[in-house]
């Protein structure tokens, strides 16, 4: 009895253990069969996104639905370039071609002095016609504020008349002249019959010689403080019929605009009628809120337009709405006025007879 009992304790054992083989081989073939699916899967690679902003973007669905080629070249490397110091007038737009008038009577003829890559504009608190430093001195041109060594470029085409020092005494021997290392321009054209003149002042070097042909854009020496100077600066004159100190012209109203931006005239006046010299006048855009303060011509020897006759020019606004703010009297006045583009804004004021648009009566100069 007890060899029947152990003869079925070791039947039943063997049974077990095959039971347990028959189910360790399931569980094997189960396991290498996922095996395998992922295995086939790594073989087709793992699908990458694009990175985000690429131009190439497609669906994630389709992505993963399409196996990818194995890729056996070096990655892409890329190289961006060095920054670089942005140029001053990056804001400010490419100036108008020369010569330039949408008007009868305007007369933009020449280009900046300084090329569009750096300051060309004049210092706002020194225009034509300003006085110096509360002294009796009128200043009779523009003043381009630039390091030294920035390159003269000549305004216009024409032939050189001056080149060097004495400008104002007309001594070329003079070692103390205000306008120190100077060039003058007589240009190819005139204006209504007058020749046309330019000056370029206070250079530290001068690369032309009296009687040289020069074209626009060309070289006439480099930025410095010879002269009657605080600092580097360019001094710009527009001399109209004779090279003369006294026959200058305000070169604001000369020089080409930035595209799209103009030019502000106008001749403020008491209630008589009389010039208010030295008159402070406030501009302000009505779009930017930005403001610009500009006097009046402190008198002679500034020189008004022939057509204008006017006392006060604000160049290179952008095109738009503005105020003007004068306080006369203790009272404040206001005007609206429209900047239009490559053109010239002309306005009046005459004390407590406020402003108007009216322009002049046409003159022969």
């Amino acid at each position: 009895m007890k060899n029947s009992a152990l003869s079925h304790s070791n039947n039943k054992k063997s049974w077990e253990k095959k039971h347990f083989l028959f189910y360790f081989l399931i569980v094997c073939i189960l396991l290498l069969s996922s095996c395998k699916t992922e295995m086939d899967t790594v073989s087709q690679g793992t699908p990458t996104l694009p990175l985000a902003g690429t131009q190439n973007l497609v669906d994630t669905q389709t992505i993963i639905q399409q196996p990818t080629t194995k890729v056996t070249e070096e990655p892409l490397h890329f190289t961006f370039p060095t920054s670089a110091a942005p140029p001053v007038s990056l804001w400010r737009p490419p100036l108008y071609e020369v010569p330039w008038a949408l008007n009868p009577f305007d007369h933009f003829y020449f280009t900046r002095p300084i090329a569009t890559d750096d300051v060309n504009w004049p210092l706002a608190d020194y225009r034509y016609g300003g006085v110096f430093f509360g002294m009796d001195i009128i200043h009779t041109g523009i003043d381009l504020p630039n390091p030294k060594g920035t390159p003269v470029i000549a305004a216009a085409g024409g032939k050189v008349i001056w080149a060097g020092n004495g400008l104002y005494q007309n001594d070329p021997k003079s070692s103390d002249d205000p306008y120190g290392l100077a060039v003058v321009i007589r240009h190819d054209f005139g204006y209504e019959g007058h020749n046309l003149s330019t000056v370029y002042a206070h250079m530290d070097r001068v690369d032309v010689s009296v009687g040289q042909k020069v074209n626009v854009g060309d070289q006439l020496g480099i930025v410095g403080t010879t002269g009657a100077t605080t600092g580097p600066h360019l001094h710009f004159e527009v001399r109209i019929e004779t090279n003369s100190f006294y026959s200058t012209r305000n070169p604001e109203l000369w020089l080409v605009p930035p595209q799209g931006w103009g030019v502000l005239a106008g001749r403020v006046m008491k209630r008589d009628r009389t010039l208010l010299y030295g008159q402070e006048v406030t501009v302000v855009s009505a779009e930017t809120g930005k403001q610009w303060t500009v006097f009046t011509y402190g008198g002679q020897p500034a020189n008004s337009d022939d057509y204008y006759q006017e006392n006060l020019v604000l160049s290179d606004l952008p095109s738009g709405k503005y105020q003007i703010k004068i306080k006369y009297d203790e009272e404040l006045y206001r005007y609206e006025v429209t900047i239009n583009p490559g053109a010239i804004t002309y306005f009046q004021f005459a004390g407590s007879d406020s402003f108007s648009s009216e322009l002049p009566n046409p003159v022969s100069p």
